[in-house]
């Protein structure tokens, strides 16, 4: 993607202000913002006669044929259906931005319509004596016929907005009748019971849509997609949402609705030659590879593309962010987020994991501030109790974080990181059963949530529960394959139920993971352990556990292969300067790992009679000041051998 040219900025100029405009018409609030933001952070000309001619243009004249937008704006029978609405239109709308949700979908939708689905059974007319005598079964038909005749005489705008103001007040109630978070309602016992009305409705829309002589605009496209979501119908959900973005590109809830069924890169790139080729696409790629961990020098070129087209845009900068923290690169993901918060002080969006990313790296006292600057700022926002809950983690005072990520989740039940984090502090708390049901929650929001599947393994392992602690951490393995702490936490459950070899080949995945990170990085946890080591050297820990499960199989030979490999990474790989000399790189130096490593082949050489090498190791044990009292102990052994042995000689 190459510069636009004038004629193509002022298109995509027009195209976004359309987007708000749009969005706004029907409520959808926050792919307004973000069109408008986009919109915001593209380059101002430096001629500004006529900007407002120049602007309008190619929404009229200059816009591409074949543009959906344009086609929606000359359709006669939406514009005269549009047009004889428009009163009921703007109440409808005005009840809609008050919060009476009910009472603007009643402006439009037919009062034969039940609250909870269009079934004739539910109607409120049909007493129970009629039901007996079965005489409703020929006149309920005709009042469903009426309803839906009804609907088919509405514009799209208004149906849209009608049906959408149903499925957020099915949403309220379904969150109100949830009560307390993680309570006995929580979690997939109450549902939204406005869908399978709204489903029956749109359902008959599509039906009738041939012989209408509508043209489609995406939004009813939109809107029946997140209904098949949220029934599980995900291949036709997704097929919807792409039905949706080729005929209006410009509205980011159907690509973000999209992203979220994706679970795998192979997913992605299966249907990115069904999506339609504009930047919208572009941008929608780029986004959900990022949720997919995928932060490959590509993804980053992609991205600093289309910097180049909207280059003070918040959300792309954040992108980037977001990859850096993927991939652990902790001070430069801090470095865009302070930026950022330079820039825009009052923006609270992904101030959570600005907050996380403070937590890995100890900053405390920012953490503090960003905690009270986004107080200040709006303290029921869900990001905002995720910072102060991850302050409050960081002084270890779990009780008043689980507080606050339980408010997060109050306000927004799918915020994922609420319930992720959440989980962290659950599992510092040592209830295990709180900390399962929590990581749950995260991956039903989020299935690509690797964070929470390694916590549902490490939560499964502390209950000793090793098969179950191997298919989460799988998933996690799966979701990142180059992360070394997860595939390490595979080995050990192999390791644990008896799998040798698959485990040999789980930690050997560990030491090619980990060449992907460079030294000190924190885990997937933030822990500040070191998985991954840079300049050549390979994780000592992984090795050392290699060779333990080797010396399982009773493989000694690989074993002590394995603990030598352990040894060498004290000193580091050797390389070659310019001059062409060799010299050592920076190793790990001694550590509990290699210490043990070097008690193990001291015995192993003390046990094939090799007592001069026996003696050596030993002897740095003792100089090291680890393991000493087992390094002294061997040592008499073997002079008591030595001397033993040279009495025999004597004899």
């Amino acid at each position: 993607m190459g510069t636009l040219t004038a004629a193509d900025e002022a298109q995509l100029k027009a195209q976004l202000q359309d987007a708000v405009v749009c969005c706004t018409d029907r409520c959808l609030s926050h792919s307004a913002k973000w069109a408008a933001e986009l919109l915001n952070s593209l380059p101002s000309t430096s001629v500004d006669d006529g900007s407002d001619t120049d602007a309008d243009s190619p929404m009229s004249d200059a816009r591409a044929p074949h543009t959906p937008a344009d086609a929606v704006s000359k359709n006669p029978a939406e514009l005269r259906l549009e047009a004889q609405e428009s009163h009921r239109y703007l109440l409808a709308k005005s009840y809609f931005d008050c919060r009476e949700f009910d009472r603007c979908a009643a402006v439009f939708l037919p009062t034969t319509l039940p609250p909870g689905a269009i079934h004739p059974s539910s109607s409120p007319a049909a007493t129970p004596k009629q039901a007996g005598k079965g005489k409703p079964k020929a006149g309920t038909p005709a009042k469903a016929k009426s309803a839906t005749g009804t609907v088919q005489g509405l514009s799209q705008r208004s149906l849209f907005l009608a049906l959408y103001a149903k499925y957020i007040a099915g949403e309220k109630r379904m969150n109100e009748d949830s009560e307390m978070i993680l309570g006995p309602q929580d979690g997939g016992v109450t549902l939204n019971k406005e869908l399978p009305g709204i489903s029956v409705v749109l359902e008959e829309w599509f039906r009738n849509l041939p012989t209408s002589g509508r043209q489609p605009q995406g939004w009813l496209e939109y809107l029946y997609g997140i209904v098949l979501a949220k029934g599980k119908n995900e291949p036709l959900a997704m097929d919807y949402f792409i039905r949706s973005v080729h005929q209006y590109s410009y509205n980011w809830g159907a690509w973000q609705e999209l992203s979220n069924l994706l679970g795998t890169i192979e997913e992605l790139n299966q249907i990115v030659s069904r999506l339609p080729q504009n930047i919208m696409t572009f941008i929608f790629h780029v986004t959900a590879s990022q949720e997919l961990y995928q932060s490959t020098e590509q993804i980053h070129a992609s991205l600093s593309q289309i910097l180049t087209i909207f280059p003070t845009s918040a959300f792309l900068k954040t992108q980037r962010a977001l990859l850096l923290y993927h991939t652990k690169d902790f001070e430069d993901a801090e470095q865009v987020f302070s930026d950022l918060l330079v820039t825009d002080p009052h923006r609270v969006d992904h101030l959570d994991n600005y907050s996380n990313i403070l937590y890995v790296m100890e900053k405390r006292a920012k953490l503090a501030f960003l905690a009270q600057l986004a107080t200040s700022i709006d303290k029921f926002r869900p990001e905002t109790c995720c910072v102060i809950g991850n302050y409050y983690s960081s002084k270890s005072e779990h009780e008043k974080a689980v507080m606050y990520f339980r408010r997060a989740l109050t306000l927004d039940r799918t915020f994922l990181s609420a319930w992720t984090l959440m989980g962290h502090e659950f599992v510092e708390m040592k209830n295990t059963h709180a900390a399962i049901e929590s990581y749950r929650r995260a991956v039903d929001v989020n299935r690509k949530d690797y964070r929470a599947w390694y916590g549902l393994g490490q939560t499964y392992e502390v209950l000793e529960m090793h098969s179950y602690a191997l298919f989460y951490h799988q998933r996690a393995a799966a979701l990142r394959p180059y992360d070394p702490k997860l595939w390490m936490a595979v080995g050990q459950c192999f390791g644990r139920i008896g799998k040798v070899p698959n485990g040999i080949r789980a930690y050997k995945r560990a030491l090619v993971a980990g060449s992907y990170y460079d030294a000190g990085v924190g885990s997937s946890f933030g822990s500040g352990e070191v998985s991954g080591l840079g300049g050549g050297i390979l994780d000592p820990e992984v090795l050392y556990q290699i060779a333990l499960l080797y010396e399982r199989v009773n493989d000694m030979p690989e074993c002590a292969a394995y603990m030598e490999l352990v040894l060498a990474q004290e000193e580091g790989p050797e390389f070659e300067d310019a001059g062409g000399e060799a010299e050592p790189a920076a190793g790990v130096g001694v550590t509990a790992t290699t210490s043990k490593a070097r008690l193990w082949l001291a015995r192993w050489e003390f046990m094939r009679g090799m007592y001069q090498r026996a003696m050596e190791l030993a002897n740095e044990l003792c100089q090291d000041g680890v393991e000493v009292e087992d390094a002294k102990a061997l040592v008499r052994d073997i002079r008591a051998r030595i001397e033993r042995e040279k009495g025999d000689g004597r004899a």
